[in-house]
């Protein structure tokens, strides 16, 4: 397993079909998550910047099986978004080590804290969140993405 830190072509449309496709068929979320995901990873992509994001993929023989990214905010925060770890992946600490290398990028980079937003079918993620420090801090239930569902807020303090 490799972690690479560096956006190629492929990447974007790659990650934003992972989690439509794994995510409607684990969680039952529809298209909308997909869209949802597409024009969030695409934005980031196109004003990526290195000294404020960052963006990683762990790949298998070249074969992506995880990605992770960090949007640095103005304010000195930063968010977590589209983490993931393929089903064929897991169960060998690669989410665990995709997360704690995205803190460290924070740490480095001196924001004040890191927030993301899930839904709490995302059971095994939380618990990685909660095993790193992030304290669960807001929920929401409402139609999301074809359902009833909660989102929850978790926030870590750096």
């Amino acid at each position: 397993m490799h972690i690479r830190t560096s956006i190629k072509p492929g990447d974007i449309g790659y990650i934003t079909y992972l989690h439509g496709t794994l995510y409607a068929a684990e969680y039952g979320l529809d298209w909308t998550f997909e869209s949802y995901v597409a024009a969030g990873l695409g934005e980031f992509a196109g004003e990526y910047d290195s000294d404020k994001d960052y963006f990683a993929v762990a790949e298998i023989e070249g074969r992506i099986v995880g990605a992770v990214a960090i949007v640095g905010r103005p304010d000195q925060t930063a968010q977590l978004r589209w983490f993931l770890v393929h089903p064929e992946a897991r169960g060998h600490g690669i989410g665990k080590k995709l997360l704690h290398e995205a803190i460290a990028f924070c740490r480095q980079k001196r924001y004040k804290s890191v927030f993301l937003w899930t839904i709490s079918e995302l059971q095994t993620a939380a618990h990685l969140y909660l095993q790193v420090g992030f304290l669960l801090t807001e929920q929401n239930t409402h139609e999301l993405w074809g359902a009833v569902r909660t989102e929850q807020r978790y926030e870590l303090i750096l």
